[in-house]
């Protein structure tokens, strides 16, 4: 199969009145924020976006990405791979509307430029950043480091302090 790049900018209304549908690639190159938060990225990431008129008349675009990223594990130390899979469902709004609210709770917002156009390129880019795991770690049975490993220090409890607000309740008892 041929590797045909996804268009960095897109004008979604126009896309949808036609239908349109891209299935192909961007290079992980051009994502340097994802490239930042990972050890490595595969060289391209699979794009699939469709653009249509919802039964509403909203302008909406959907699809998925793929790819694989290799992170360090945090219990570890180890390099580990993993697959990145982020399914999205937008529709572009022009600046803040009023109307936000009438857009469904499944529609993601998302804000196109004064020329009525998105940067696919960054929407995907962050798709991918939030798919992310919080705290990247190996499968229990794959890391190097077992439950017996982990160690975990015990806290000596605080030295108790006066409290300074004790003077004031006993002048408070000596008045009384």
């Amino acid at each position: 199969m041929q590797k045909v790049k996804i268009p960095q900018t897109v004008d979604p209304a126009k896309s949808a009145m036609k239908r349109s549908e891209y299935r192909g690639v961007i290079s992980s190159k051009d994502l340097d924020r994802l490239n930042e938060a990972v050890v490595s990225c595969d060289e391209w990431v699979n794009v699939e976006v469709q653009f249509e008129k919802d039964a509403q008349g909203l302008t909406v675009f959907h699809g998925h990405l793929d790819t694989q990223v290799t992170l360090i594990c945090q219990r570890c130390n180890g390099e580990f791979t993993r697959p990145l899979h982020s399914d999205f469902f937008f529709s572009p709004v022009q600046g803040q509307q009023e109307n936000d609210e009438a857009l469904p709770e499944a529609y993601e917002p998302v804000e196109v430029n004064d020329h009525g156009e998105v940067n696919l390129l960054q929407i995907f880019e962050d798709e991918l950043i939030i798919s992310l795991p919080i705290v990247a770690l190996h499968a229990e049975e794959d890391c190097n480091v077992s439950k017996d490993d982990m160690t975990f220090g015990k806290i000596d409890p605080e030295n108790e302090r006066p409290n300074p607000f004790a003077v004031l309740k006993e002048l408070k008892r000596d008045q009384e």
